[in-house]
């Protein structure tokens, strides 16, 4: 794959208009009152997994509408004192998998809280959280556009909604500090993280990978690729709706969530990426008001920078808050 997008030179510089709804700021407040008037019950019942150094909790709480969502927590099981924790949001089409799947960040000290998306969990990895909020209009097969029509009824709603539960409900759990929180995902769970950078104006630190759901406008225009391709393929069908979606993306778009972000962020970008073309990350990243850092990976596409990036995102998160277990020090 041949880089396909702008220069690099003109990427750095990139800042596209911002065409905001004007309730934007009323709408996502509103959507989150309404998610907070049902309780959060977090619940946290321990599983077993075979692991020795790691113990791991199989959690539900209520997100948006107050509908139950599953996820992971993972924490080493040596620890003093209460622990930093990373949310993670999942890529496009994958569940939560199983607790052993994710031993990154308790191998590194960590607590981590791992969010199944909903309605999601069977394209890659196995999920368990249905979407019964889903309003049953006419869609392109996938999630892309699922409720579309209206931005009340829009897919990306509830899973963002879903983010910000996701973050007080690993803030509820007596290991975790809840001063140090990271919210981290790549792809669609990159987007979700920007959301969540957003939405929960005192998380400490973002870590977002090549990044979904930004800048849809120029993403629906410069590439084929899927998921973007299935807003297309809804709008060659529904010619006379490109307004009213565009209208509904733009309450998602990760490019006016990167504005409201303060979280000290690393992002990554892969400079071949026809998922998520790098001027769309670009248009988030350059946007993002908050301290602010990007890994750019020249000959990589959506993969972005793999292992690589997961290296650097543990210096990242060292640099920030200390190396959290004794192992990972230099003897």
């Amino acid at each position: 794959m041949a880089l396909f997008d702008m220069p690099l030179e003109q990427l750095a510089h990139y800042l596209p208009q911002r065409a905001e709804p004007a309730d934007f700021d009323a709408f996502w407040a509103a959507t989150l009152a309404d998610a907070r008037s049902h309780p959060l019950a977090p619940r946290f019942v321990p599983h077993a997994t075979g692991l020795r150094h790691i113990g791991s909790f199989d959690v539900t709480f209520n997100g948006f509408a107050g509908q139950p969502i599953r996820g992971w927590l993972n924490l080493p099981r040596q620890r003093s004192g209460t622990l930093p924790c990373v949310v993670t949001f999942l890529g496009y089409g994958g569940g939560r998998g199983f607790a052993h799947d994710w031993l990154l960040w308790p191998s590194a000290g960590y607590a981590q809280f791992v969010m199944d998306t909903r309605g999601q969990g069977s394209a890659w990895s196995p999920g368990v959280t249905p979407d019964p909020d889903a309003d049953g209009s006419p869609h392109f097969p996938g999630f892309m556009t699922r409720g579309i029509a209206q931005p009340t009824t829009f897919y990306y709603r509830r899973v963002f909604t879903d983010a910000v539960r996701a973050v007080e409900a690993a803030r509820a759990h007596a290991a975790v500090d809840a001063t140090r929180i990271a919210v981290a995902g790549g792809s669609q769970g990159g987007g979700i993280a920007l959301a969540a950078a957003a939405l929960v104006p005192d998380v400490a630190l973002a870590l977002v990978d090549v990044p979904f759901l930004c800048h849809f406008q120029r993403a629906l225009e410069i590439t084929d690729a899927h998921p973007y391709q299935e807003i297309v393929r809804y709008l060659m069908t529904h010619r006379d709706q490109e307004e009213r979606v565009l209208a509904t993306l733009a309450y998602c778009d990760g490019m006016h969530m990167a504005a409201r972000a303060q979280a000290s962020a690393l992002f990554s970008v892969g400079l071949m990426d026809q998922v998520c073309p790098p001027s769309t990350v670009y248009a988030a990243y350059n946007h993002y008001a908050g301290p602010r850092r990007i890994a750019v990976w020249r000959y990589n596409q959506h993969e972005g920078g793999a292992s690589f990036q997961a290296r650097a995102q543990l210096a990242f998160v060292h640099e920030h808050w200390g190396a959290s277990d004794p192992a990972s020090r230099v003897c």
